[in-house]
C-alpha cells in the first residue's frame, strides 16, 4: 500500500512531488504479477547539497552476478526482519553507502514496479536527507562508487538521451557524474523528473546503442 508521511520540515520544493508520488501511474508492463515475485525496495533519497537539490545513486560492482556495473538507487530484497519496504530501503542504503538512517526522514512510498529481468516487485521509498552524513561505497564486491547527483544535472537536456538495448527496446537514459544511467533506474528517474515538475525539454531523437561492455556484463547473469 502506498502512503505519504507527515514530515513538517520537508522542503517546499519537494512537497508537490511527495503529494503526487503515492498515486503515480504504473505502466502496464511494469505492474507486478499477482504472485511469484520477490518483494524489494529502493530508496529515492532527496538531499540538498552545494549544487542544489540532489539524489543519492550508486554504481554496482562489475563482479556482481546480477546487475553488474549498473547505476542504481540503494536498495535490495525485503528480509523478514525489515518491517516492510521502508525498513529494507534504509537498511540496504546504510549497508551500501554508509549513510546514517537516523538522519533520513521517510516521506512516502510509491506503487510497486515489476522488474521482469530479475523477478522482483520493487517499492520505491521516497525520503528527505534531513541530516546528511558521510557516504562511501560499502562492500567493494557489491558497490563500486556512490554519488550525490544534482537534479539540475539529471534534468539538463545535454545529459539526456535514449538507449537501445540488444532486444531493440528504447528507454530513457542519463549521463551523470561519469555514469550512464539506463534501464530500471533511468525509468524511475525519468518519472521523478516528470512528477516533480523538474523535467526540461530534451531531444528524444538522440538515441545511442547500449555500450558493448555493458552488454557483456549483462550476459554473465
Amino acid at each position: 500500500m502506498t502512503r505519504a508521511f507527515d514530515v513538517p520540515d520537508c522542503p517546499e520544493w519537494l512537497r508537490d512531488f511527495v503529494a503526487a508520488a503515492p498515486a503515480t501511474e504504473v505502466p502496464e508492463q511494469l505492474r507486478p504479477p499477482a504472485n511469484g515475485a520477490r518483494a524489494a525496495a529502493v530508496l529515492i533519497l532527496f538531499g540538498e547539497g552545494p549544487e542544489g537539490p540532489d539524489l543519492l545513486l550508486l554504481q554496482r560492482a562489475d563482479t556482481l552476478r546480477k546487475h553488474a556495473g549498473q547505476p542504481a538507487f540503494p536498495g535490495g530484497g525485503i528480509d523478514p526482519g525489515d518491517d516492510g519496504p521502508v525498513g529494507a530501503a534504509l537498511r540496504e542504503a546504510a549497508e551500501e553507502t554508509g549513510l546514517d538512517p537516523g538522519g533520513v526522514a521517510v516521506l512516502a512510498t510509491m506503487p510497486e514496479l515489476y522488474v521482469s529481468h530479475s523477478g522482483y516487485r520493487v517499492t520505491p521509498v521516497v525520503a528527505w536527507w534531513r541530516e546528511p552524513s558521510a557516504i562511501a561505497a560499502g562492500d567493494p564486491g557489491e558497490v563500486a562508487s556512490v554519488a550525490r547527483v544534482p537534479i539540475s544535472e539529471l534534468a539538463d537536456p545535454v545529459n539526456r538521451l535514449r538507449i537501445r538495448g540488444p532486444s531493440g527496446h528504447l528507454g530513457p537514459a542519463f549521463r551523470a557524474r561519469g555514469m550512464l544511467v539506463w534501464g530500471f533506474t533511468a525509468g524511475i528517474l525519468h518519472r521523478v523528473l516528470q512528477v516533480g515538475g523538474w523535467e526540461l525539454p530534451w531531444d528524444k531523437s538522440r538515441v545511442e546503442e547500449l555500450p558493448p561492455e555493458v552488454i557483456r556484463l549483462g550476459e554473465r547473469e
